[in-house]
């Protein structure tokens, strides 16, 4: 027997007197979505909200024919958003791999909000994710006053992707147990969740599918079974190509998140964004950029995440506790905790990067004075 199962109730979106702090991507970019929506003559598969050519500029960026702007929200090879976009126009899952901060969990969402338009079918991973978190749960009130039955069973995001035909996404797959990753297996290969509880099932609908992201990182805690691999289309998002491309990218967000923040923007910030961009990407090449020093790398992943996160703060201690204008002594602290992981052989990579390298650049004194004020 095939169960159906009713869509849950979700929140009210965010209005002008109650804001959330962080609007989901279908929430955020409404207008662009929208826009694509009302301009999209191309051909959709079962249940999405736009074409695949549509997907993809909405997550690249491109001016549509009426004018509209549409933003990019992924910048890097356009090949990589086609093979993931195609992907799941399949019956094949996408598996979105990379080290932590190539934007994977920042891709997995807008794909969602594109082609389904909700972003919210989400299961977090981590060691502790239960079965249940995929399958299915139980209200126990009502599993002990009357037994199993269908309204005492409590549908996972995955179920209601199923039911719904809409994309289910699950993060950080190879943190979550091995046994519990497995219970995918037939959801994606069969299209369908046994209930042996009621004897019934759940079948996928046209327009399921689901995105996981794993990081390099985390190979060896949860490798995911061969059998599970199969059932994926493995994407590899990859760090930005060029110093050029790395700084648009933290531009961009610290611009977006900064808005959410009532942050202003910051006038002439561009030098020490590029500075903060610099610094991590030598100490992550074990090389300066002109090739001419070897460096020794720190333990941390010095992501462009982490530089976003290091610019967005100095952007507020400038706001709150300075003039306003982002300088090298904003951004210093910020630099020092996301290098120095390990008390002690970070410090050390991070001094004599400062003395070898930052010391002996021309335009980098301030830098060079502000960094060494702190690690002090």
């Amino acid at each position: 027997m095939t169960v159906s199962v009713e869509p849950t109730s979700v929140a009210p979106h965010p209005t002008k007197d109650a804001q959330a702090l962080r609007p989901h991507a279908e929430q955020a970019f409404a207008t662009e979505l929208a826009a694509l929506a009302a301009q999209d003559d191309r051909p959709r598969p079962a249940r999405w909200k736009l074409s695949p050519w549509a997907v993809a500029t909405y997550l690249l960026g491109g001016t549509l024919p009426d004018g509209t702007v549409i933003t990019p929200k992924y910048v890097g090879p356009r090949r990589i958003v086609e093979v993931a976009v195609t992907t799941l126009a399949t019956d094949r899952a996408l598996l979105l791999l990379g080290v932590p901060g190539t934007a994977k969990t920042w891709v997995s969402e807008h794909l969602a909000a594109a082609v389904s338009g909700d972003s919210t079918l989400l299961v977090q991973g981590t060691a502790g994710t239960p079965e249940e978190a995929i399958r299915y749960g139980w209200n126990y009130a009502r599993l002990l006053a009357h037994g199993p039955s269908r309204d005492a069973l409590v549908p996972s995001p995955v179920m209601r992707a199923m039911a719904e035909g809409m994309t289910a996404r699950v993060e950080e797959l190879t943190r979550i147990p091995a046994d519990v990753q497995d219970t995918l297996i037939t959801i994606l290969s069969e299209k369908t969740l046994p209930i042996p509880e009621l004897g019934q099932e759940v079948q996928a609908v046209r327009g399921f599918n689901l995105i996981a992201t794993a990081n390099d990182r985390d190979r060896g805690v949860n490798d995911l079974s061969s059998a599970l691999r199969r059932r994926f289309n493995t994407v590899v998002l990859p760090l930005p190509e060029s110093a050029d491309a790395e700084v648009d990218i933290v531009t961009r967000r610290v611009e977006q998140i900064g808005r959410s923040l009532d942050l202003p923007a910051a006038p002439d910030g561009t030098d020490e964004i590029r500075r903060v961009v610099t610094v991590f990407r030598e100490l992550r090449d074990g090389v300066t950029a002109d090739g001419r020093t070897k460096l020794k790398s720190p333990s941390g992943t010095l992501s462009t995440a982490e530089a976003i996160s290091v610019v967005t703060n100095g952007l507020a201690l400038a706001t709150h506790f300075g003039d306003g204008v982002l300088r090298p002594g904003d951004v210093a602290a910020g630099l020092l905790g996301a290098v120095v992981r390990d008390p002690a052989a970070d410090r050390v990579i991070w001094q004599e990067y400062l003395e070898t390298v930052v010391r002996e650049r021309d335009g980098w004194k301030d830098f060079y004075r502000a960094c060494r004020e702190v690690s002090a």
